[in-house]
């Protein structure tokens, strides 16, 4: 099981305090949150992509992922959202390769369609087409990277002609894909029936939607060929804040989620935990409702949680990783190992699947 966290890059007021951070400040942050996340042994960070506030999560990620990995030895740096929709492949194709080779291999990513519908016209695309961009745009994605020569006609973007993208992606393992759906079949369909991850951001919908898009996945999975549905590849997000004591962590947390711009002055913090995969309370109890999660989603490869939005302070943020990573983490790998099915894969790293390939090429001229 790989563990980790992911960020929006939101810029939001501390409703406690009346302090917003600036741009640069909430930049700077996310660089300690992601070094922390090393320093507490988690396999992952995760960026997400937006081109407006207030949000300075890169609108290019490989930024943050190549500034990152020069400073990291073994997180695996990843998006929580690259824009498959309105993003050129053809630089998607060079960045991601490009940062690939940078971090030694230590690169996948989550592609997704977005939720803000601005941006879709800001890069002379219509939201209408988003699925339809969604699909187009991987096909041409998934050739650059397995392909050394490309013609190619499409519908959204110029025809290639016999065109290599560089770099190639390294040791010939494209980066590893995941995608990012909420409620979109065509999305779930997609990953399927290419043989990548499905990731469920597992934030906003009960665990009954979130189970009816990963059993789909997994049984499409299965339809195409690439394996049994439990051995196909599901990443879960989620989020949790915890103090020692259950009640401080209940009083410290509500004004952020009363006041937070994606489900503030919406439903109660109560109703919201309890209908949701949201966990605020103590060590204990993120460990327990964490590894409900398997109940639904079954044996996953992939937990990621949100823990630095809503205006939260970055000394906040570091504390609760330092709690996570001494009071959580520990036995949450505990329990993953102790009940792991043999028979299920875990998440493709690329040093695994680069050696797979060379054994594979060594058999084959053998």
């Amino acid at each position: 099981m790989q563990l980790g966290i992911m960020t929006i890059g939101d810029v939001t007021q501390d409703p406690t305090t009346g302090t917003t951070p600036t741009e640069h400040e909430r930049i700077k942050a996310t660089v300690e949150i992601a070094k922390k996340a090393e320093d507490i042994g988690l396999d992952v960070f995760a960026t997400g992509q937006h081109h407006n506030p207030p949000f300075v999560a890169p609108g290019n990620p490989p930024t943050l992922m190549a500034y990152l990995a020069a400073q990291t030895e073994n997180l695996i740096l990843s998006t929580s959202t690259t824009l498959i929709t309105t993003m050129d492949p053809v630089r998607l194709a060079e960045d991601y390769s490009y940062v690939q080779h940078l971090a030694e291999g230590r690169v996948d990513l989550m592609l997704g369609r977005g939720n803000t519908g601005p941006v879709y016209p800001w890069f002379g695309k219509d939201i209408r087409q988003g699925v339809n961009l969604a699909v187009e745009n991987y096909n041409l994605l998934h050739r650059l990277w397995n392909e050394d020569v490309v013609n190619w006609q499409g519908k959204f973007r110029t025809p290639l002609q016999s065109f290599t993208s560089t770099p190639r992606p390294l040791d010939g393992v494209a980066p590893f894909v995941w995608h990012g759906s909420i409620r979109t079949p065509e999305i779930v369909e997609q990953a399927a029936y290419y043989g990548d991850g499905f990731f469920h951001n597992n934030i906003f919908w009960n665990k009954e939607h979130t189970a009816q898009m990963i059993n789909l996945y997994r049984e499409r999975y299965e339809h195409y060929g690439h394996g049994k549905a439990e051995q196909a590849i599901v990443g879960l997000g989620g989020q949790f804040f915890m103090r020692q004591k259950t009640q401080d962590a209940w009083r410290e947390f509500r004004p952020y989620f009363d006041n937070a711009p994606v489900y503030g002055h919406g439903p109660t913090l109560e109703e919201f935990t309890d209908q949701t995969p949201l966990i605020v309370g103590s060590p204990q109890e993120v460990l327990e409702k964490t590894l409900s999660f398997r109940e639904y989603a079954g044996d996953y490869q992939r937990q990621l949680f949100l823990v630095d939005h809503a205006g939260l302070p970055l000394k906040t943020v570091l504390e609760q990783l330092d709690m996570f990573g001494e009071q959580v983490l520990p036995e949450l790998r505990k329990e993953y190992a102790a009940s792991h099915n043999p028979e299920v894969p875990e998440a493709p790293v690329h040093p695994r699947v680069a050696e797979a390939r060379t054994v594979q090429g060594g058999e084959h001229h053998a």
